[in-house]
């Protein structure tokens, strides 16, 4: 994987591990709400299949809903975009439950594929 321009491999920044996933959700920033599907996930961050446009640092809402139909809301900043495909984003902000809610997810699933 490519540097970034920090110097670090962008595998090096992430603090935890991320799991493929295919999970709806809908995203809202400066454009009105859009469709997406998140395709990685950890508790930190995803990436997000989706039109529209967004910016490096634009501060967008999520709602990811997971097999069982509950929903996360958190706050992410987008942190890099891949032209007509998605972006990645960082969480900023989401209350305990949902974070709660997300770990449990992550580990069921990192524990079924044996990792």
């Amino acid at each position: 994987m490519a540097d970034d321009e920090t110097g670090i491999r962008k595998e090096e920044r992430r603090r935890s591990p991320r799991v493929k996933v295919n999970l709806p959700a809908r995203w809202e920033g400066v454009l009105p709400q859009q469709q997406a599907s998140v395709t990685s996930l950890g508790v930190n961050g995803c990436f997000l299949l989706s039109g529209g446009i967004v910016e490096v640092k634009e501060l967008i809402r999520l709602e990811i809903t997971f097999p069982n139909n509950t929903q996360i809301y958190p706050w992410a900043k987008v942190v890099e975009t891949a032209a007509e495909i998605g972006f990645a984003v960082r969480f900023t902000s989401m209350d305990d439950d949902e974070h709660l809610l997300l770990s449990r997810f992550i580990k069921q699933i990192l524990e079924s594929s044996g990792r």
